[in-house]
């Protein structure tokens, strides 16, 4: 009741809005109300794309469903992540992305870690968590590729941080994802190795098959030292799509160490969503 009726809210207002200003922009093919697409992306423009709401109304009925898939969730992308967006999509918003723009818009908002979780196990699936707040950077994004790829275009976000059962120590999850990864060098250096699809996981995001970059022997020293993680407590799955996640165990910082950390740290190409 209460979507219902904060929805009938602000539908009135966006009807209101299209009858005073822009009547020529809604469309002749008979739809009306909160079901027609122009309606929706004025609705969200409201409410600055609120991602809880959008799921929301995409669970409603396979007709939302439909609408969210082929309009709303790249528009969320681009609303709230403009410059991830168009550095993945070459700068242009109506370009398809690899595993679609729902599974991004997931990638972006949804840690797949919880309290108790330790390790991504798919058979069982931890519940996770919406983020909230997530920073994807493009440089550190450089140190989880291997040297010859490093002209790649990849986004890692920071590691959210988790507490491990039974103990003191913090897991941090962390999540990514490619420019093009079927015509990446990395996608590339994984099947000149022969490296072996994962048989019993599958991408959290879009639900592809993946590769372990850890089993390929291909994950960077400098992947660890950029997230703050203990040697050899780093491990790492991209699937057949690009999108790149898995966990690390954080080494605990000193008030020092984080000062230093974040003198360092380049941020310029930081977008936060």
């Amino acid at each position: 009741m209460l979507l219902e009726a904060r929805f009938s809210v602000v539908q009135m207002n966006t009807n209101r809005r299209l009858r005073s200003n822009q009547p020529s922009r809604l469309s002749s093919s008979g739809e009306s109300g909160i079901e027609n697409e122009r309606v929706l992306v004025l609705v969200f423009e409201s409410i600055s794309w609120d991602i809880h709401m959008l799921c929301a109304v995409a669970s409603l009925s396979r007709r939302f469903c439909a609408i969210a898939r082929r309009i709303l969730w790249r528009r969320l992308c681009v609303n709230r992540a403009p410059g991830m967006v168009a550095a993945l999509s070459g700068a242009d918003p109506s370009w398809r992305i690899d595993g679609g723009w729902h599974a991004l818009a997931k990638l972006m908002f949804f840690c797949g870690g919880g309290e108790s979780t330790l390790y991504f196990n798919l058979s069982q699936p931890s519940l996770g968590h919406f983020a909230c707040e997530s920073r994807f950077s493009k440089t550190s994004g450089r140190f989880f590729l291997p040297k010859n790829c490093r002209r790649e275009c990849l986004y890692i976000s920071d590691p959210c941080a988790h507490h491990a059962v039974g103990g003191d120590e913090h897991l941090g999850v962390f999540r990514g994802v490619f420019r093009e990864f079927m015509r990446s060098k990395t996608r590339e250096c994984l099947v000149r190795r022969q490296a072996a699809l994962e048989e019993k996981f599958r991408c959290p995001y879009c639900g592809g098959r993946m590769w372990s970059m850890t089993a390929a022997r291909l994950v960077p020293k400098s992947a660890a030292r950029r997230l703050g993680s203990r040697e050899g407590g780093l491990e790492f799955f991209v699937c057949v799509s690009g999108h790149l996640h898995r966990t690390c165990w954080l080494i605990p910082l000193s008030s020092s160490d984080k000062e230093e950390n974040g003198e360092e740290e380049d941020n310029s190409d930081g977008n936060v969503i």
